[in-house]
């Protein structure tokens, strides 16, 4: 009687063991621009491990802010913290990327043209200095297009996001005119249009009004059907974003932190408005008495997404991580600490 009762003791704690790991839950919260991909991500990996992951598509502004306030275990953003950003939280964060995206800029005329644009001409409509469809200085990249007498309709993002972020990015690097009046931020002032809130937002917009132009990401563009213009790169093809496009832009030796911006890429295949999209996580991982298996849920969770996570990207219109940008990111990995020591 009294070896049975131990046992069942013993198969009872086995159980509460087990469903105290079970019972782990790490919360996130960011971009939208990686959402989908993350949100598959996190519904196959809790299917595999015993983790609960919770992310809110709150935008990359939002997430930074959460977890500079250390009320998530993780944030996304497409927008890596500027050095000085990271010396006024003591450089306690590390940028781990994830994966490769591209902003797509979408459109909504009849017929689908085949819309190219270049670099100065985007600008140009997104600061309200082209107007119409019809200018020459669109139908001279267009020439075999019947483009319509129709006021454009600009569209931008009105939360602080990264995508905004690589959108203004790209501007700032392919217009002076741009970089002096507007600039690159998560959030900035738009000289001309209309603004709604998320990716979906901007993609539902666009969808709904006749002679409209926007920026999303590449996979809410697809989801939906919408057009995609092709940029004209700095090699001169014009170029639409694709799988293979985005990682030829990608495809680059990182500096050590990984914080690193790739739009206006200098690769003659590469779509010009791609990006890396980033989780942050602190290095020391033993803060405001958090315990040590949540630590290394954290690290096991980035190592899959790193590693095995990439093989759902291409299926959602994201590029997977090229190798030696997977080799950086496992040194990023080493860095975690609990209580000073490595997280092995």
């Amino acid at each position: 009687m009294i070896r049975r009762t131990i046992v069942v003791a013993l198969l009872l704690l086995a159980g509460f063991v087990a469903e105290t790991r079970g019972n782990t839950i790490l919360n996130g919260a960011g971009a939208t621009f990686p959402a989908p991909l993350y949100a598959k991500w996190f519904e196959v990996y809790q299917q595999k491990k015993d983790v609960r992951i919770a992310y809110q598509k709150v935008g990359s502004g939002e997430g930074l802010r959460q977890i500079l306030a250390r009320s998530v275990d993780f944030g996304a953003s497409d927008a890596f913290l500027t050095d000085e950003e990271l010396e006024r939280h003591g450089n306690a964060l590390i940028h781990i990327p994830t994966c490769l995206g591209a902003v797509a800029v979408i459109y909504n005329l009849p017929g689908d043209p085949g819309l190219k644009l270049t670099p100065e001409a985007l600008a140009d409509i997104y600061q309200g200095r082209i107007t119409s469809w019809a200018d020459r200085r669109i139908g001279a990249d267009n020439p075999k297009s019947r483009l319509p007498d129709q006021k454009i309709a600009v569209v931008s993002r009105l939360d602080g996001s990264g995508t905004t972020f690589i959108f203004t990015d790209y501007l700032s690097k392919v217009s002076p005119s741009w970089r002096a009046s507007v600039g690159r931020g998560k959030k900035v002032t738009w000289p001309a249009g209309m603004r709604v809130a998320k990716n979906e937002g901007v993609a539902d917009m666009v969808a709904s009004v006749p002679g409209s132009i926007g920026y999303v990401s590449l996979n809410y563009a697809v989801s939906r059907s919408l057009p995609v213009l092709a940029l004209r790169n700095r090699s001169g093809y014009y170029i639409k974003p694709t799988l293979a496009s985005v990682s030829a832009a990608g495809d680059l030796d990182l500096q050590s932190d990984a914080r690193v911006m790739i739009t206006d890429t200098p690769a003659p295949g590469g779509y010009p408005i791609s990006a890396f999209t980033y989780l942050l996580v602190y290095r020391e991982q033993a803060y405001d008495q958090r315990e040590r298996t949540k630590a290394e849920a954290m690290r096991d969770l980035l190592r899959w997404m790193v590693h095995e996570g990439q093989l759902y990207a291409p299926a959602l219109e994201y590029a997977p991580l090229p190798g030696r940008v997977v080799d950086n990111t496992e040194r990023l990995l080493e860095r975690m600490t609990y209580e000073g020591a490595p997280l092995q």
